[in-house]
């Protein structure tokens, strides 16, 4: 399994909330989240991991540049607009016909489930895409996520709506195909990572939700100790 993350953000919100250090390197019960997504992939198959930081990030640059470890990393600098922009220039450290879990730096999930996840994808020859899901909303505009009665994704939505249960949680397992339509949908104009996501169920791709119990991302300094707590939780 290969693995990729989107870092390249600025942080603004940490940033307005006083945080000064690097969300990559922002400490989760001692250990960068950083870190802690890079020993996960590794207790998970992982054959090499590519991150994108963005140009400013001269701290998890040497961060990453000091680490050692036992599959190839591949690290790429450059500011990006976005995040589909960001997954875009990632892509071409990816082999191709390889099995791709893509995240963002700041999701903090169960390692458990997160092995379950990995699991259930390497062996799913049927689809496309199985996006990682939950019912915990904390998020200031979350995607919210279709399903049908056997958790295939029909749709993602910015609004809220009658009966909704899902929003996505920023961990996307995805094939070769996946791969490819980004090329074309970056090339055609498409921004933003939701934007995509949608275009993948436009497009006809088998796409899959796979619930997880609560996935916090790391937006505001209060969620540092949110995540704290979930993660002691887990313990």
């Amino acid at each position: 399994m290969e693995y990729a993350i989107i870092a390249a953000g600025q942080g603004s919100r940490l940033i307005a909330d006083g945080v000064e250090t690097s969300k990559p390197l922002l400490q989760i019960n001692g250990n960068a989240i950083l870190d802690r997504l890079l020993a996960i992939f590794l207790d998970n198959n992982a054959e090499s991991i590519s991150i994108i930081i963005n140009a400013e990030m001269i701290d998890v640059r040497a961060h990453l540049e000091n680490l050692r470890l036992p599959v190839p990393l591949h690290v790429l600098v450059k500011t990006t607009p976005d995040s589909l922009h960001s997954f875009y220039e990632l892509a071409s450290l990816i082999p191709q016909r390889s099995k791709l879990c893509l995240t963002t730096i700041d999701p903090i999930f169960s390692p458990l489930e997160f092995s379950d996840y990995i699991r259930i994808f390497e062996a799913d020859n049927t689809h496309d895409a199985l996006m990682a899901v939950t019912d915990y909303i904390d998020d200031e505009k979350p995607l919210y996520v279709q399903t049908d009665s056997q958790l295939a994704i029909t749709g993602f939505v910015d609004e809220a709506y009658e009966g909704f249960r899902y929003v996505s949680g920023g961990i996307y397992c995805m094939n070769s195909r996946v791969i490819s339509l980004l090329q074309a949908a970056v090339g055609s104009g498409l921004s933003r990572m939701r934007n995509f996501q949608r275009q993948m169920i436009y497009s006809g791709l088998k796409v899959k939700a796979y619930p997880f119990s609560k996935i916090i991302d790391v937006d505001h300094a209060s969620d540092i100790r949110k995540a704290e707590l979930f993660l002691n939780e887990q313990k």
